[in-house]
């Protein structure tokens, strides 16, 4: 098998049609051995109705992987990269905003270039409002300050590897998954191609600019212990700064007989302190959480059923 190509999908019943033919006709006098995963992430709408349609066509190698329930999409990438077997492995999103004739490119350059093992798309303009593209921007310069691996600004979850590295990424179980992290982490070749992102054939996004912070947050916190060293200096600083403001009112009431009553006073040392400390549990409480899931050793995702072109069905 030359290409496996890992499709999630959440809410995706316009466009999934619309994404099989598209890679039909762009793969057609190109690549002839290739298998389409598609993990139906717990959709509501007619999703995984229209997945079954593509699957009993029998037209290609398809292969459709149903969840018992959302699980979110680095789950349905996870599950999805489980089940390929191509030599090559490409991620992609099912509206369309992702050219299947982006990944005949992405082939070609591992092809002609045997060492290198993975082509990362990232977007060349972004089309995204300025507000966006700020707090996108600052996210990465954020986290390419405390974590150990590098992040590309721009690169997605759009790329095309070897099987090797995918084998290193599933060596990743952690439930606790930030796919931008783990390909950083796991290393290898890496080559950064540019890549026009075009509009969506049908649908909505299903990212909204807090479940994007969210994201930003779970990244941050999975790549990096640094959270914990700013809230010890923060505590640090601040304390030994409220000290010094006691010292210096407490001074100035009893030489000058003003500025703010020893009662006032007190109460906002103690308001700050407090303060600080519920900072700094607070951030301590967010790696404990993790550490607390992480230990039930949960199953990154449950398929209720997986249709595969080989005639077998599995059930977990």
């Amino acid at each position: 098998m030359k290409l496996s190509l890992v499709v999630p999908c959440y809410n995706e019943e316009e466009t999934v049609e619309k994404f099989y033919e598209a890679v039909k006709n762009a793969f057609i006098n190109h690549i002839k051995e290739y298998e389409l995963i598609f993990v139906n992430d717990g959709s509501k709408d007619q999703t995984l109705h229209k997945l079954h349609q593509i699957y009993n066509l029998k037209e290609e190698n398809i292969k459709v992987i149903s969840f018992s329930r959302n699980f979110g999409k680095e789950a349905a990438m996870f599950a999805g990269l489980k089940q390929a077997v191509g030599e090559y492995v490409t991620i992609i999103d099912a509206d369309l905003q992702q050219r299947p004739e982006v990944v005949l490119e992405m082939v070609e350059v591992l092809d002609n270039k045997p060492e290198i093992d993975c082509v990362a798309a990232y977007q060349a303009e972004r089309r995204e409002g300025k507000v966006l593209s700020f707090f996108k921007s600052s996210f990465y310069k954020l986290i390419n300050k405390m974590a150990e691996v590098d992040f590309v600004s721009g690169a997605s979850d759009f790329r095309t590897f070897r099987q090797p590295v995918n084998q290193a990424i599933l060596n990743m179980t952690e439930y606790h998954r930030f796919s931008k992290g783990i390909f950083s982490w796991v290393g290898f070749e890496v080559f950064y191609m540019p890549y026009e992102v075009q509009e969506r054939e049908g649908g909505t996004s299903k990212w909204s600019f807090i479940k994007l912070f969210r994201y930003a947050v779970e990244g941050i916190m999975a790549f990096t212990t640094a959270p914990l060293k700013v809230a010890t200096g923060v505590g640090g600083i601040l304390s030994f700064g409220s000290i010094v403001y006691f010292i210096v009112n407490l001074v100035n009431y009893l030489i000058n007989r003003n500025g703010m009553s020893q009662g006032d006073l007190i109460i906002g040392i103690i308001l700050l302190l407090c303060g600080i400390q519920l900072l700094v549990l607070g951030v301590i409480g967010e790696y404990l959480a993790k550490l607390y899931i992480e230990g039930k050793n949960r199953p990154i995702y449950i398929a209720k059923n997986i249709l595969s072109y080989s005639e077998e069905e599995e059930e977990m």
